[in-house]
């Protein structure tokens, strides 16, 4: 019987609990991507709440990626010491440390550059950004780092027949469409063995003719296969609203129970989680082994201190989505 709340190996980590924060975008970063002391508090501050690991939120790999306003970046040397003094007020409260490495697109001389647009070596540009990235984040002392793979920003899109159309190596069915997230998976493997390495990705990008349940399965099962750490499950469309507690949660659960029987590896469940009776459940019916959360976090960073004291049972979050109109992603409802 699993606890949510016991001592669990995540790959080669050894957690407190199976409670992960998910990485969330917070946008105030520095204008070079560094690290400013808001979000030294933010991150001190979930820390400190009780999650049993935490992924920061979007890092990208790219000096030039302006997808998104305000990203942290792990794209050059200078910012290790930054990311250093982050991981190093994480692990003061004996929760590991995983940088969610991502790009939201690739630009050309400030153009934006669809997949089908680029050229074999911008490709393995990219790859060598994210592996680049990654020895950045070890030596900042991350104990892992997420390759952001959901959300149809960059490999997202990357991997789905709705924006991937190539005919040659990178592109034409699924196993090339893929081959970019393999390429840096071994990529990091081999300059980084230690590290632990997971990826975030769409169980559906619930888009006409895009990536399908059956694909997003073998794309995570040649991932296990190549020695992927973990997988967190998310999709297109995330942050539903109206979620309450015993009612509708965890709405990318169905995907990840079949994916949990398909891998060897830990499977991370996003999405919808507001209660522990039903974060229990779904760890006891299923072989799912560990839940992220994400908007509970903005309201009460300190959630899993309190379900774990007894102090609360579920989640204040009502999911009304209204952080994504505030600054820092910062619930409306926190004073």
């Amino acid at each position: 019987m699993k606890k949510l709340f016991e001592t669990a190996k995540l790959g080669n980590l050894e957690v407190k609990n199976r409670l992960i924060r998910s990485a969330t975008w917070e946008g105030i970063a520095a204008e070079n991507g560094g690290i400013t002391e808001p979000a030294y508090a933010l991150y001190e501050e979930l820390a400190k709440g009780g999650v049993g690991t935490i992924i920061t939120g979007f890092t990208s790999v790219s000096t030039d990626d302006c997808y998104i306003d305000g990203p942290m970046r792990l794209s050059d040397d200078s910012l290790i010491p930054q990311h250093k003094k982050l991981v190093d007020l994480i692990h003061r409260e004996n929760c590991p440390a995983i940088a969610q490495l991502a790009l939201g697109a690739f630009y050309r001389r400030g153009v934006q550059v669809e997949p089908d647009g680029m050229t074999a070596e911008e490709i393995r540009q990219v790859i060598g950004w994210f592996v680049d990235a990654a020895v950045r984040a070890w030596k900042a002392g991350y104990d892992g780092v997420q390759i952001h793979a959901a959300h149809f920003f960059f490999l997202s899109r990357f991997i789905s027949p709705r924006a991937n159309h190539r005919t040659d190596a990178y592109g034409g069915s699924t196993e090339k469409r893929m081959r970019i997230l393999l390429d840096i998976l071994r990529g990091i493997r081999e300059q980084a063995p230690r590290m632990h390495i997971t990826t975030k990705i769409n169980c559906s990008d619930f888009t006409y003719g895009g990536l399908d349940e059956q694909e997003s399965l073998t794309i995570c099962k040649a991932l296990a296969a190549a020695g992927i750490d973990s997988i967190e499950v998310s999709g297109n469309g995330t942050s539903v609203p109206g979620i309450r507690p015993h009612v509708n949660e965890g709405y990318f659960a169905p995907f990840a129970a079949r994916l949990s029987e398909e891998v060897d590896v830990p499977v991370i469940l996003v999405g919808g989680m507001r209660s522990l009776e039903e974060m229990e459940r779904v760890l006891n019916e299923t072989k799912i082994r560990f839940l992220s959360l994400s908007r509970p976090l903005l309201r009460e960073p300190d959630l899993p201190s309190k379900l774990q004291s007894g102090e609360s049972g579920e989640s204040k979050c009502i999911s009304c989505n209204r952080c994504y109109s505030s600054t820092c992603h910062r619930c409306v409802f926190r004073k």
